[in-house]
């Protein structure tokens, strides 16, 4: 919801110079939490998790109306990065525990449909929202939501069998909590899939406005509507034709998006290569999600999920920092900005064609 209107909220504190951070802090801070989410989820159970990130994302979102300076704001960006950190992890963790291994993908497609149900629905209501009542409604409302996520998993039963109580020590991440080595090679493909990710959140409200779009949410909702599409069928088909095979196609048409947006010269050709993206990502992330499920060993599938996606915030972060650098507030630089997006998501594809995972068949 709040996204697509950040940068312009951010601009109007004087902090244009700052775009970059706008997503790139948000996904500092989910890097950092992941080992603790993956090592809670693994003790203290899936669901406390969860609930821990959805409290983070309502209390944030209650305070941008206050925080009105830009180090107010981008301090805030780093606190909501925690959401991202815990729900994500404590969600697909359970998700795992409670499917049969030939279905992951196929289950983690659905997981990520109803994702993209709230992410394609939330970027056009909060435009809307913005536009006709102000950025405080936006906020308030984007709240409420979390608290309703609250409520939901109240009633749901955890998975863990042994849970351990709440101490302080649980907190304290040791070595090995910091990676799961059996995910590696999904990791590493995440990593550099996900560069173009954020890019794309940073810099397609700045490129709306070039062509004169007025709710910028229109274009998120675009992506995600495509992503929602297919998230299914990919990960079904992972489940069939195996996790390597999906993305080798996904990792392709990436690619390929990214040169659309790099070269669009009319707003039909800019919503043209989000769509393209939205199919392309649609895929990926229902099997990189099931592939390390797969890998991951099952007394600490947490952490397996976690590394996962500290790996995805590893490739946001550097993806939204380098394409604020690059992009440097001037269309010009758009085409160059986006042709390193393509570049990564090339090596991603390389990767896959050239990296074999010994024992496990993908």
């Amino acid at each position: 919801m709040i996204i697509p209107e950040l940068p312009a909220y951010l601009t109007e504190l004087g902090g244009a110079d700052y775009k970059g951070l706008i997503i790139s802090l948000f996904a500092l801070t989910a890097m950092i939490s992941r080992p603790f989410s993956g090592r809670l989820a693994d003790t203290l159970g899936r669901v406390p998790v969860m609930v821990v990130g959805s409290v983070v994302c309502c209390l944030c979102s209650l305070v941008y109306p206050v925080l009105t300076s830009i180090a107010g704001f981008l301090l805030l960006r780093l606190v909501h990065g925690f959401s991202t950190g815990f729900t994500p992890t404590g969600q697909t963790a359970y998700l795992s525990d409670i499917i049969p291994a030939h279905r992951r993908g196929e289950a983690m497609g659905l997981l990520g449909t109803a994702g993209s149900v709230g992410s394609a629905a939330g970027p056009a209501l909060g435009g809307t929202l913005a536009n006709h009542f102000g950025l405080n409604v936006m906020f308030y409302c984007s709240s409420s939501f979390a608290i309703l996520s609250i409520i939901i998993l109240i009633g749901i039963r955890d998975t863990v069998a042994k849970k351990h109580s709440f101490h302080p020590r649980l907190l304290k991440v040791r070595r090995e909590d910091l990676f799961e080595p059996r995910v590696l090679t999904p990791a590493i493909i995440m990593a550099l899939i996900a560069y173009a990710y954020g890019a794309i959140f940073t810099l397609l409200p700045d490129l709306g406005g070039q062509f004169d779009v007025r709710n910028k949410g229109l274009l998120f909702s675009y992506f995600t509507v495509a992503s929602l599409l297919v998230r299914l069928l990919g990960g079904k088909a992972s489940d069939r034709f195996g996790r390597r095979a999906v993305l080798r196609v996904s990792a392709t048409f990436i690619a390929i998006a990214m040169l659309i947006i790099a070269f669009a010269d009319s707003r039909y050709m800019l919503i043209a290569g989000v769509v393209v993206y939205g199919f392309a990502q649609g895929i990926t992330s229902p099997t990189l999600l099931a592939w390390a499920a797969d890998l991951a060993h099952p007394t600490h599938r947490g952490r397996g999920m976690a590394s996962l996606y500290i790996s995805m915030e590893l490739g946001i972060l550097l993806g939204a920092l380098a394409s604020g650098w690059l992009y440097g507030n001037e269309p010009a630089n758009t085409t160059l900005t986006f042709c390193v997006c393509s570049a990564m998501a090339a090596m991603a594809w390389i990767f896959i064609n050239f990296n074999h995972t010994r024992k496990k068949k993908p």
